[in-house]
């Protein structure tokens, strides 16, 4: 993608008023050279909720009425999983540049065909792992990049809570609608944030297993979202998921996530970092090493940001050609490739080769 520095503004359409829609019309808020012109949501109270507290001028039903402007440059997409990559394609097709939520789709496959067509247009696609826009994250990145821990051979990495469901019978607990459940969700955040310190995306093999314990007796409940209800839906996702992933380096991750679990943390999200000569684990961001007087556990100072903090911002400044994309898609592409493989591996209780 050529960045475009004749531009002074750039029009945004986001798609979807859910939570995360909220999320995404806030974010280009903060960018001065962001202007959202529409949303398009199937629920015309959330529609009109939405347009209201943002000053939003238009509103539509269709999605596919905004692809047909002309004008608007951007498109936000903030779905349910199943439709990421299908709205994806067709604005991407429409010569529209792409900043997608997570997951990238429900199949590699599909999220290949992003990463061509994004290609193939000439256009910016990305999807937004917010986790690896924290300042303690792009701080953990160049401590790493500096060796003060040495080559870093292992890592562990989750997101864990007691009682988070996303609202059973909303579309999170769907696999018609999320195409999974824990490890989608929230996994992929944990999961996306470690690969990305480790500096490598490209696994060799996973092994991994799912269950759902709690969400099929109607337990674990959390309060996140705007979406319908639908009491009879069945619960049939994963609520908790665990992998072994190894890299093509020979470098292993160790991946837990949960939506609801007994244990003695409400929400712990965490990743850490084994390497020869130390390691490091966030949030908070430490280091942990052997020094001549003992051994030290260092709470580290926060160093000048890679980014902005703020990834709809970042994407801005990435069309206007001040910054270079810091989510590649081939990365996003590598991360639900991996996921897939959690899937499948669960699915054969084997472990699964990727190519």
């Amino acid at each position: 993608m050529k960045p475009n520095r004749k531009k002074s503004h750039f029009n945004v359409a986001v798609i979807g008023a859910g939570a995360i829609g909220h999320d995404h019309l806030a974010s280009f808020r903060l960018h001065p050279a962001a202007r959202v012109v529409a949303i398009a949501e199937v629920s015309p109270e959330r529609g009109r909720e939405a347009a209201e507290r943002f000053g939003i001028p238009e509103l539509v039903t269709d999605y596919r009425a905004l692809l047909r402007r002309a004008d608007i440059d951007v498109v936000s997409i903030a779905l349910p999983n199943y439709l990421h990559a299908k709205v994806a394609l067709d604005a991407l097709r429409a010569g529209k540049h792409v900043m997608l939520d997570k997951p990238m789709s429900t199949h590699a496959r599909d999220a290949a065909k992003l990463v061509a067509e994004a290609r193939r247009r000439g256009v910016l696609l990305m999807v937004g792992q917010n986790f690896r826009f924290t300042l303690e994250t792009q701080t953990a990145k160049q401590i790493v990049e500096k060796g003060t821990i040495g080559d870093v051979y292992h890592a562990k990495t989750s997101w864990c809570r007691r009682a988070g469901i996303p609202r059973i019978g909303s579309w999170f607990t769907q696999r018609r609608f999320a195409g999974g459940g824990c490890t989608y969700d929230i996994g992929v955040h944990a999961l996306d944030r470690c690969l990305y310190l480790m500096g490598e995306f490209d696994a060799a093999a996973v092994s991994g297993q799912t269950y759902a314990k709690f969400g099929p007796r109607g337990l674990g409940n959390g309060g996140w979202g705007k979406s319908e209800i639908d009491p009879k839906a069945p619960f049939d996702v994963d609520d908790l998921s665990v992998a072994l992933i190894k890299l093509r380096s020979g470098r292993t991750v160790l991946l837990e996530a949960s939506w609801a679990a007994h244990g003695p943390v409400v929400d712990e999200n965490t990743t850490q970092l084994f390497g020869t000569e130390g390691g490091l684990d966030l949030p908070p961001l430490r280091i942990f090493r052997q020094t001549p007087t003992g051994y030290s556990i260092e709470a580290v100072d926060m160093l000048p940001a890679l980014v902005n903090t703020n990834r709809m911002v970042h994407f801005i400044d990435c069309l206007l050609g001040k910054a270079e994309p810091y989510v590649k898609p081939a990365q996003s592409l590598a991360v639900q490739r991996i996921l897939d493989a959690i899937y499948a591996s669960a699915a054969t209780g084997r472990e699964v080769r990727i190519r």
